[in-house]
């Protein structure tokens, strides 16, 4: 690693709102307490049998968190662009998590992570790290529970137009390189009635669909 990509990488962490308060050691201790990771899309990041990976930070890419049954049906809980802190794969630092959740790269990626007995160490020397991290674990919360709102109270119909419109508006482009599956595990829903509802879209001349793309015709009838 090069010495301008490392000031890069270190740079990210100065950034976080409990640097300037650690004393010396600490911030060494930090700063020589991460690595960097390359992810390719599709693959597993963290899972329940995976060890306590650390907090991670996303530089490049896309992140998801969900949820899986015992049928293999997954409920996507939150997404991470860059910039986005996740604890959730620390778990052993947040002992009260009981669920089990997995994170999978759904872009190539590339992530800091700070490992988790760094984190746990600095976690109990300082309150400010403390309340770091339970920061994070409360957007996040927030995050699942606007997920949850949606699944239960909105209907698919609205649930699909949202994502449309979201994508849109991160990526500014209107053509969308997503398939229905993958729609289906964003929104919680199944294959097929994301598959009915598009065709209602696109009969209404709201979209165009093709293989693996959507095509947003009238964006404005999404964000309704």
């Amino acid at each position: 690693m090069n010495s301008k990509m490392t000031n890069n990488y270190e740079n990210v962490l100065k950034k976080l709102p409990f640097y300037p308060y650690l004393n010396q050691e600490e911030k060494q201790f930090l700063l020589n307490g991460y690595v960097i990771k390359d992810y390719k899309k599709g693959s597993n990041i963290y899972s329940a049998t995976n060890e306590c990976l650390g907090v991670i930070i996303v530089l490049e890419g896309e992140l998801k968190a969900y949820l899986m049954s015992e049928q293999g049906k997954e409920v996507t809980l939150y997404r991470l662009a860059e910039n986005g802190i996740c604890i959730m794969t620390a778990s052993c630092l947040l002992k009260k998590i009981t669920f089990d959740v997995y994170i999978d790269a759904v872009a190539d990626s590339k992530v800091l992570i700070i490992k988790s007995d760094v984190f746990e160490k600095l976690k109990s020397n300082d309150i400010r790290v403390e309340n770091f991290a339970l920061t994070v674990a409360s957007e996040r919360f927030s995050d699942v529970m606007w997920a949850m709102e949606q699944m239960l109270f909105l209907p698919v119909e609205k649930r699909v137009a949202l994502f449309l419109y979201d994508e849109y508006s991160k990526s500014k482009k209107t053509v969308l390189p997503v398939t229905q599956e993958a729609i289906a595990s964003y929104i919680g829903s199944a294959r097929e009635v994301v598959g009915r509802t598009l065709k209602k879209f696109e009969k209404r001349g709201i979209v165009e669909l093709s293989n693996g793309k959507i095509k947003l015709l009238k964006i404005s009838e999404l964000n309704i």
